[in-house]
Order: C-alpha cells, then sequence, then structure tokens
C-alpha cells in the first residue's frame, strides 16, 4: 500500500469515527506558532494529510522570523499566557524550560511513534533529566556551502576539512564587487540565535570561550580579538553589502541568486541550494566541514527546531497528535513523496540515514558527519562552566546574547571597531553575571 492510499484509508476511517464530533461541531483548534524556514512552510502545506486523519482538530498557524518567534514564545510562555498549543524551540529551550515546568513531558507517544529511533544528539539536546520535552522536527549543525563551478575556473580545491584560513583566502579571491559576486556570507543579524550562534563557532575554533571555570567573561581575552577581527575583517572584504542585517533566510536568498561564493550556516540549508526550482546554482553547489583554525575544535554547532506543548495549553492531547504525526516517521516519508528524498527534514531519526534513497542524497552523510563532530560537553579548547556549541545554557543568554549579537552587528555596520563591541560584551558579561549571582 502507498503512502497516498494509506493516508486515504485512514483518513476516510477519521472522517466515519469522528462523525459524532462533527454533528455536535466540537472541534478542537491547537495554535501553533513556528519559524519562517522552509522545512516549516513545507509542513504546513502538507497538513491536509493530517486534517484528513484528524478533521476534529483544526490547525491554526503563527509564523513568524525567528527573532520574533522566539521573543513571542518566551514571553507567553514566562506569563502563562496560553496563546499556543504547541511552540517551535529548540535545544537552549527546552531543558531551562522543563526544569521550570513550563513544558508538558513526551514520554507517552506511543510505541509506533518509535522514540528510540532519534538521533542520540538530539535525544539528549531536547531532554531534561532523562525525559523527552521537545520532539525533534528538524536537526542540524554547520558547514561549507560553496560554489563548485567558480572554485573550478578560479583554480581553487576545496579540502573536506578547510582551515579558516583556507575559506579566508579563497573568499578574497573570488570577490569580484562589480559583478555582485561575493566570496562568503555569513551571519550579521543580531539574535543570540543569529549572528552570536555563528560567531560563537569561530570563536570556539580560535580558542576563545565566554567564559572561564569561575563565570568571569572572558571577551577581552586575545582569543576573542583573533576571532572576531578575523570575522569582521573577513565580511568587510569578502561580504556582500550590508552584511549586518543579513540573517539565515537574507543569506539563503543570495547564496540561491548566485551572489555568494561561499555560505557557511545550518546543514538544513543543503536542500534549499540544491533545488533547482528555488536555486539558480541548484547543479554547482558542494560541501565541505565547517572550518577550524588549528586548535582541534571546528565552527560547527549543534541544533534542533523542535515541537513542545507548553503547560498552559488547554489542547495537550491534540497538540501531542500533532507533534506525534509532524515528526513521525511517516511524515518524512510523506515528504519524500511530494518533494523527493532530498527536501525531507534531516538530522532528527537514526533511521533516515540507513534509508539506501537518502544515502544518495549528495549531502546526507556531511550533515550526518557535522552534527556527530559537535560536542556541547565540551564546546571549547580551553574548559567552561557552560554547555552548547553555539550558545551558553544558561536562563540569562537570550538577553545577554541579543544583547551581544547588537554589538557585533554595530561593528559589522561600521559604528564601532571590534575592540569596542568586546569590551562593551565583557563589561555587560560580567555585569550579568554579578547580578545573577553566578560569582
Amino acid at each position: 500500500m502507498t503512502i497516498r492510499t494509506a493516508l486515504c484509508a485512514a483518513s476516510t476511517l477519521a472522517i466515519c469515527a469522528a462523525g459524532s464530533a462533527f454533528a455536535d461541531g466540537h472541534q478542537t483548534t491547537v495554535t501553533i506558532a513556528t519559524v519562517n524556514n522552509g522545512d516549516m512552510i513545507r509542513m504546513q502545506g502538507l497538513t491536509d494529510a493530517f486534517t484528513e486523519q484528524h478533521p476534529d482538530i483544526a490547525l491554526e498557524w503563527v509564523t513568524l522570523e525567528e527573532n520574533v518567534l522566539r521573543q513571542r514564545v518566551t514571553q507567553d510562555i514566562a506569563t502563562q499566557g496560553g496563546q499556543f498549543d504547541v511552540l517551535t524551540i529548540g535545544m537552549y529551550e527546552t531543558p531551562i524550560w522543563a526544569e521550570q515546568g513550563w513544558l508538558v513531558a513526551l514520554d507517552d507517544m506511543g510505541e509506533d511513534y518509535d522514540a528510540d529511533d532519534i538521533l542520540p544528539a538530539m535525544r539528549e539536546g531536547l531532554s531534561y533529566d532523562g525525559t523527552l520535552y521537545a520532539a525533534p522536527f528538524y536537526g542540524e549543525s554547520s558547514m561549507v556551502m560553496y560554489r563548485t563551478d567558480l572554485f573550478e575556473e578560479a583554480g581553487i580545491d576545496m579540502p573536506m576539512e578547510p582551515t579558516w584560513q583556507q575559506v579566508a583566502d579563497a573568499a578574497r579571491q573570488l570577490t569580484d564587487r562589480d559583478a555582485e559576486q561575493y566570496g562568503i556570507c555569513l551571519r550579521g543579524k543580531a539574535g543570540w540565535g543569529e549572528n552570536m550562534a555563528f560567531i560563537t563557532t569561530v570563536g570556539n575554533a580560535f580558542g576563545a570561550r565566554w567564559f572561564d571555570e569561575d563565570w568571569n567573561a572572558q571577551a577581552d581575552s586575545p582569543e576573542w580579538s583573533e576571532a572576531i577581527n578575523f570575522y569582521n575583517d573577513l565580511l568587510t572584504d569578502a561580504g556582500p553589502p550590508g552584511a549586518a542585517t543579513n540573517g539565515f533566510n537574507e543569506n539563503l536568498a543570495l547564496f540561491q541568486q548566485g551572489r555568494c561564493a561561499m555560505w557557511i550556516d545550518a546543514t538544513v540549508a543543503a536542500s534549499f541550494v540544491t533545488n533547482p526550482d528555488d536555486s539558480e546554482v541548484a547543479d554547482s553547489v558542494g560541501f565541505a566541514l565547517a572550518p577550524d583554525a588549528g586548535n582541534g575544535k571546528r565552527s560547527n554547532w549543534l541544533w534542533a527546531w523542535a515541537l513542545a506543548v507548553p503547560s498552559g495549553s488547554d489542547a495537550t492531547e491534540e497538540a501531542k497528535t500533532f507533534i506525534s504525526w509532524a515528526t513521525s516517521k511517516d511524515y518524512i516519508e510523506l515528504v519524500a513523496e511530494n518533494e523527493g528524498w532530498a527536501n525531507v527534514p534531516p538530522g532528527a531519526r537514526t533511521s533516515l540515514y540507513e534509508t539506501a534513497e537518502y544515502q544518495d542524497v549528495p549531502f546526507a552523510e556531511m550533515t550526518l558527519n557535522s552534527i556527530n563532530a559537535a560536542n556541547p560537553s565540551e564546546p571549547t579548547v580551553d574548559p567552561v562552566p557552560y554547555v552548547g556549541v553555539q550558545y551558553v545554557a544558561i536562563p540569562e543568554w537570550q538577553g545577554m546574547g541579543t544583547a551581544a549579537g547588537q554589538e557585533f552587528s554595530a561593528m559589522l555596520a561600521g559604528q564601532q571597531t571590534p575592540e569596542e563591541a568586546l569590551q562593551k560584551v565583557q563589561d555587560l558579561f560580567n555585569e550579568e553575571m554579578e547580578a545573577a549571582g553566578y560569582r
């Protein structure tokens, strides 16, 4: 039986079973807050399959830009506002909010869901005290995406394990501002999950850390000076205009339009830059591991966009039903049937990487290798008191990271020097640690 046939059969049974529910007009609305990334947009386009199976559940979508989403869901859950029944959150929020009692445990999704199939790195990052509190819709690390045609024309080789210096040299060589071709696109938009996610991984590679073991800020260290000056100089020399306002979606559009010779960002972007319906360079994209700087750490992060139920929801069971569908093996097969295997949500389930059809996808192995290379427990060269590769897993980081991101964005815009930005971040972080009682 094909997936389409099975869905039709299931929807017929569901409609019959739900007849009494419709007779009295009862239908539960599940309000979903999600990010405006391509995989989430695709999910919305496929949810007719869900509503056919569950006609007693109506889905209402609130789709937001990443920074706005983080702000809205944080405010709502902290105040028990009850606006949303399903939240799109990640590895940073999940254990912190679960400890506060703000999330519903997802330990009863049923045997068919096969929670043990979730990649160990994703399951661990989305759990608290051994219990899953958010189900990964997709998982990601970061990697280099580059234009194979431009590299070949210039006679430049891209190693599978490049250094930052190799990336920088190639970026400067491939920049042609008259032709609006830029050697590299990197995140500059302010936000703890935007530019600070990327900048933190650069710092990790250069041997920097945000805090020492006693929670003293380290932004004024030589390692951070080297990392931030490298980042600033690289985007100044080889980045596009307005880099200070470019985040994931803006850089994705530039790369798809052929404006970037390289883009270092989330592995999940691979399906978007290789999709000929969306990308003008789909047939000439190569992949490599995120760069290192010779210190034993690469600039790759670890993240999952995941679905969770806030404890304030009045539609908990219906929300779980939706999450079970959206993060299931069957959903992956549904996407594969409608959009092709290259477009399924990556990085969440072990079984996906054991599927023969998916093993033929050109970026599948590189994505898995990048995920496995990230170590949230040991993110830096020198020891630190925190976990998290591209963030510091403490409640205060959301505000601190966003404020620091604004300083680095202002630096890229030419409003201050790297040294001035770092000193402001140093002072900010020390003040916050003091106020919060970390030292």
